[in-house]
């Protein structure tokens, strides 16, 4: 870190007159905040006397005034350009309508996390300089949590983190790193994207849930000191002091051992091969029959039964619930909107048995609705052990919880 000699000008001068000096007949001492008398002739008693001078001479002719903020502050400055801002869906109560991104190419290439966020034909990204663009949804990786959104530059150029590079760069414990992200939606046109500074904790597997539900992730994470994972936070970037990409902050998750909320971000080493498909056009590894669970879950073992689907992506309303059904023991309604299926988001009834059948009917699993505004979480079992469950503790459909 350098630092502005000419900051120390003032206290060198004083520590060199006491050094260098001594008062004579007749004048009080000297105090290093008290002013002294003009008139006195002082001889100095040593050499130290006239280095300290020196010195302080020399911090005033030969360190430019720039030199502090300046190396430091383009690093920071240069990060930031390749942080956007992204606003989308959402908007409701902890239902936040912007998030974070990280450009990854010159083609205009942004990555960022899965979410309701991405989920509108008016998804608007803001650069740190002002520009704007509507950007389409190329893909997303259900596993890693992430998605790729592309801006139609059109010639334009951006800055970008080469993921290439990035991907060889390891953190370790104890290293200084900056989190650089849209955290509460702060900046919202030309201004740069919040910096916070902490210090890499571990490097451990995330074992978190959002809600009810467990992460999809579960490989290893760079676990920070700073509160980087805020709303907004997420798909953020978390950089060394060189303003080298190290990882994407991951969203609010919390521990599944203490409860309390992760602040964490997905190495590059990580995500660097899946990103890298997306931007070539590959789809993320398809799940195939063999790895189906051997009952998998349906809308109706729930007692669910959605609209009819019509559309390509006809909206995942509920239009009825079927008595004494799981569905019914926990308090879904008739009208309530899915939004989220074991902490994946869905935007259609094709969407929503998709995602049902990736797990067993036998487990417990999460699904978020919407009603009258409010996103309400439900966790339900098969209908035996959702009845055995609710004779300990009546049905509650607890709002989801919001960071501090």
């Amino acid at each position: 870190m350098r630092v502005d000699l000419r900051v120390l000008m003032w206290p060198l001068g004083k520590f060199a007159y006491l050094f260098s000096s001594e008062p004579c007949a007749g004048e009080r001492s000297v105090s290093f905040f008290a002013p002294v008398d003009s008139g006195a002739v002082r001889p100095f008693r040593s050499v130290t006397g006239w280095l300290l001078v020196l010195l302080v001479c020399l911090a005033g002719q030969m360190v430019p005034g720039q030199v502090a903020a300046g190396p430091w502050q383009s690093t920071i400055r240069e990060a930031q350009s390749k942080v956007v801002k992204i606003y989308g869906a959402g908007g409701l109560r902890r239902m936040e309508a912007y998030q974070t991104g990280i450009l990854v190419s010159p083609q205009g290439h942004v990555l960022t996390a899965w979410s309701y966020v991405l989920d509108t034909a008016d998804l608007l990204v803001v650069l740190d300089d002002g520009r704007k663009w509507l950007a389409e949804l190329v893909g997303h990786d259900p596993t890693l949590e992430l998605a790729l959104i592309k801006l139609p530059l059109e010639g334009a150029e951006v800055s970008y983190f080469d993921l290439e590079k990035a991907a060889t760069r390891q953190a370790y414990e104890g290293q200084r790193v900056l989190a650089l992200s849209n955290l509460y939606g702060i900046a919202t046109g030309d201004e740069p994207v919040s910096v916070l500074h902490g210090v890499v904790t571990a490097l451990a597997p995330l074992d978190a849930r959002g809600g009810v539900s467990q992460a999809n992730y579960r490989g290893q994470v760079y676990v920070v000191d700073a509160s980087a994972n805020n709303p907004g936070a997420a798909g953020g970037a978390l950089v060394d002091y060189q303003g080298g990409l190290l990882g994407v902050l991951g969203k609010e998750l919390r521990s599944r051992v203490t409860g309390t909320w992760l602040n964490y971000a997905l190495p590059v080493a990580s995500v660097h091969g899946p990103v890298r498909d997306l931007i070539a056009g590959r789809k993320p590894r398809e799940v195939v029959p063999s790895s189906l669970p051997a009952q998998p879950t349906t809308p109706e073992n729930l007692g669910l039964i959605l609209v009819p689907n019509v559309l390509q992506r006809t909206p995942p309303y509920v239009d009825s619930v079927r008595m004494n059904s799981a569905a019914e023991l926990v308090g879904l309604r008739a009208n309530d909107l899915v939004v989220f299926v074991a902490a994946v988001p869905v935007s259609s009834c094709q969407a929503v048995i998709d995602e049902l059948r990736l797990h067993d009917r036998r487990e417990e699993l999460a699904i978020s609705v919407l009603r009258d505004g409010m996103l309400l979480e439900y966790s339900l079992l098969p209908r035996d052990r959702q009845a055995t469950k609710l004779e300990e503790s009546p049905p509650t459909a607890a709002p989801t919880s919001e960071a501090p």
